[in-house]
Formats: C-alpha cells, sequence, structure tokens
C-alpha cells in the first residue's frame, strides 16, 4: 500500500471517527420524545413556590423523578423523606427530582417549613391530577412517582408509596 492511500485511508478513517461523535453529541443534547406523553410533559411549565415559572425542559435528558403529592396525603408526607434521601445520594449522579404538590401553596410552604427538601417542589395545583393520569395513573391516587429517563421517556412509574430502597435500585439499573 502507497503512501497515498494510506493517508486516505487514515483521513476517511477520521471524519468516520469525527461524524459519529458528533452525532452521538447531539443525540446527548437532544433526545428524541416520540410518545405524545413525554412530549406533552416536556412542554409543561409549573408555579415555583415563589411564585416563578419553573420549565421542566430544563431537566429533559437528564435521568428525573417527579413525584406528585399533597399535604393532605399520609402516604405522600411517608416517602418524602426517602425521596429527598434519594436525591441527596443521586445527584450526583446527574439524577433529578421534582416534587409536583397537588395542593395549595399556602399548605406545601407550611409543610416544607417544618419538613424542608432539597429537591426542587412546584405547585401542580388541583389540574396536577389530570397530569397524573396522562401519565398513566388512570384512577388518579396519590403519591404517584414516575421516571423520566435520559431518552425523555417515561422509564417507570409508582402509584403508592415509593421507598428509598426501591429508588436505589432504579438508580443502580
Amino acid at each position: 500500500m502507497n503512501l497515498v492511500t494510506r493517508r486516505l485511508i487514515l483521513a476517511g478513517a477520521g471524519v468516520g471517527a469525527a461524524a459519529l461523535g458528533a452525532g452521538f453529541a447531539w443525540r446527548q443534547l437532544n433526545p428524541p420524545v416520540s410518545s405524545p406523553v413525554a412530549q406533552a410533559f416536556w412542554t409543561r411549565r409549573f408555579t415555583g413556590l415563589d411564585g416563578t415559572e419553573l420549565d421542566v425542559a430544563r431537566w429533559r435528558g437528564q435521568p428525573l423523578l417527579v413525584n406528585f403529592w399533597a399535604t393532605w396525603c399520609p402516604p405522600c408526607i411517608k416517602e418524602l423523606p426517602e425521596i429527598n434521601q434519594f436525591y441527596k445520594e443521586a445527584k450526583g449522579r446527574g439524577w433529578q427530582v421534582l416534587g409536583l404538590a397537588v395542593d395549595q401553596a399556602e399548605p406545601v410552604k407550611a409543610f416544607l417549613k417544618k419538613t424542608p427538601l432539597d429537591f426542587p417542589v412546584a405547585l401542580a395545583g388541583p389540574e396536577g391530577l389530570g397530569l397524573v393520569r396522562e401519565l398513566g395513573n388512570p384512577a388518579g391516587g396519590l403519591p404517584f412517582s414516575v421516571v423520566f429517563d435520559n431518552t425523555a421517556e417515561i422509564s417507570w412509574r409508582r402509584l403508592g408509596v415509593t421507598t428509598l430502597e426501591d429508588l436505589r435500585k432504579l438508580a443502580d439499573s
């Protein structure tokens, strides 16, 4: 094989590797969303407890646990400290957690004064029960948790109390 042929082969391999790398990077920054339910979720905005708007699209492409809860729901209150512990353990591995309160602002603020959480909490309000149904919980019961994976698709759902052990297993899988 002569020198020109060798250089052409190496240049072709370099261009191919660069194209693969660029494709991988683009896919990481722009994960595909094919399901209509996931597409609808990523366009949502919720009201933060300080009145600001929270755009969930900022977490797209990262594993995101969304927990629907309410101050009037004893099983919800029971699981929140474990979800908070999970967040503390898993955020270093790219996991995000969002608490969506199907509640009013004042009871949520009062609850969070007694039981502070390290992850963001926003208000889904009464419309949150409709969202819960859209995300795969036809009964609309609480607590309800859903995980969006790094492709922005739903990869896990749980109606009822989620334990720290469940979440650890989920993060490890």
